[in-house]
């Protein structure tokens, strides 16, 4: 698979809630680090992800804002 994103954060899938409609996949990126998506439930099945499968992450945003205190 070839993509235009190079914003790609490999991790491990630590959690699959699956609802009605959308699915909410835990992504740990790191230890104790975790990035939550949401996507539909039909690509949770059609993919087959479960946990503990090796993934990655497709970061793609027209703005990273940053906050200080």
């Amino acid at each position: 698979m070839k993509l235009s994103a190079r914003n790609l954060i490999p991790g491990t899938v630590k959690e699959v809630t699956i609802g009605m409609v959308n699915a909410e996949v835990v992504i740990e990126i790191a230890p104790g680090v975790e990035m939550v998506s949401v996507i539909t439930k039909n690509s949770v099945e059609r993919m087959g992800i479960k946990v503990g499968d090796k993934v990655e992450a497709m970061v793609k945003a027209t703005s990273v804002m940053i906050a200080k205190d």
